[in-house]
């Protein structure tokens, strides 16, 4: 009986740690997360602000001359910038999260060794 207690015993430890370490995983998901749509927000309102401001810029400064060329290449550079950021977001999308991935391997591992297998390199 107490060694069923001990077994017993080891495995709320064990399965405290890992839920620890599933808890600790899912903290730094969420901070990585928070601080990816910060930064990309404040980059994305910047440089938009920037790029406009430009675009005005050279199309006043050519505006007797070369006005509706200066529109064109601006509207060309705005779209081909959107589609390349467009086909960056289906890329980052179509890769699969990474999340829990040392959770899952840990309880593999535990898992091997309750049954006698050699553990997973």
């Amino acid at each position: 009986m107490s060694s069923l207690r001990a077994l017993l015993g080891s495995s709320v430890g064990l399965l405290r740690t890992r839920l620890e370490l599933l808890a600790i995983e899912a903290q730094e998901e969420k901070v990585r997360l928070i601080s990816l749509l910060t930064f990309g927000a404040a980059a994305f309102v910047l440089l938009s602000f920037g790029l406009l401001f430009l675009a005005a810029f050279v199309t006043v400064l050519l505006w007797e001359s070369h006005r509706l060329l200066a529109l064109g290449a601006f509207t060309a550079v705005f779209l081909a910038g959107g589609i390349a950021s467009f086909l960056a977001l289906l890329g980052v999308v179509r890769t699969p999260s990474t999340l829990f991935v040392a959770s899952l391997a840990e309880l593999s591992r535990d898992q091997a060794a309750l049954h006698g297998d050699a553990p997973p390199q």
